[in-house]
Parts: C-alpha cells; sequence; structure tokens
C-alpha cells in the first residue's frame, strides 16, 4: 500500500535517495535529513498508515517498534540510552503524514526535569 504523494513512500520506493541504515521485507531505517541529534534515524513501514492512530494491524506495529533495537545497535547507542519519538498530526508537528519513529541518540539529553540538569 502506497500513497504517491508520500515523501517516505517515495524514499521506500528508491525513487528519492535516502542514507539506509537498516531495511527488510517491512521497515526502511533511514538517516533524518535535519538531524536534531548526532543519532537521528527514522523508521518507516513500508505499507503507508497517515499516523499512529490509522488502524495498523498489530503485526505491522509490532514489527516496526522491534526494528528500534535494532537501529540503536547499528547506530552504536544501545548501550549509552537512546530516545524513541512519535509525533501524531499536525499540533505534535507531525510534518511527514506517514507513521515515522526518531531514534535519537549519541550525546546526553536533558530530560526536562531541573533537578537533573
Amino acid at each position: 500500500m502506497r500513497k504517491d504523494d508520500c515523501l517516505f513512500c517515495k524514499i521506500v520506493a528508491g525513487e528519492i535517495p535516502s542514507t539506509k541504515v537498516y531495511e527488510d521485507e517491512r521497515v526502511l531505517a533511514f538517516e533524518d535529513v535535519s538531524p536534531m541529534m548526532p543519532v537521528h534515524t527514522l523508521i518507516v513501514p513500508k505499507n503507508h498508515y497517515d499516523n499512529i492512530g490509522d488502524d495498523i494491524p498489530d503485526d505491522e506495529m509490532g514489527h516496526l517498534f522491534n526494528a528500534v533495537s535494532t537501529v540503536a545497535e547499528l547506530k552504536g547507542v544501545a548501550e549509552s540510552g537512546y530516545r524513541v519519538i512519535v509525533n501524531t498530526n499536525d499540533d505534535a508537528c507531525q510534518t511527514v503524514h506517514h507513521i515515522h519513529v526518531h531514534v535519537l541518540g549519541g550525546a546526553p539529553m536533558n530530560s526536562g526535569d531541573p533537578s537533573k540538569s
């Protein structure tokens, strides 16, 4: 399933180049073009779903999130730690409406708790 005007569907199809980190039959992981951390990798399902609330089959969702640990290992942040983010819809700053998981790491992060900064 593909949406013709979707940027990530075009990346999955190889129509737009990306720096691939990991790929299997169901997901593609590639480097974010505007990284917010030293490690900023996106993982997308090869099938198009607009967002996390798009009735994604359990096995697809599980596979997407199971790829996170593989990407963290490949990027060298599995031991030091990493953050996983899924933005959903416009108010949450989802800029590409194809569900994707951000894996961020490679440097210490501020927790937002002033006692930990």
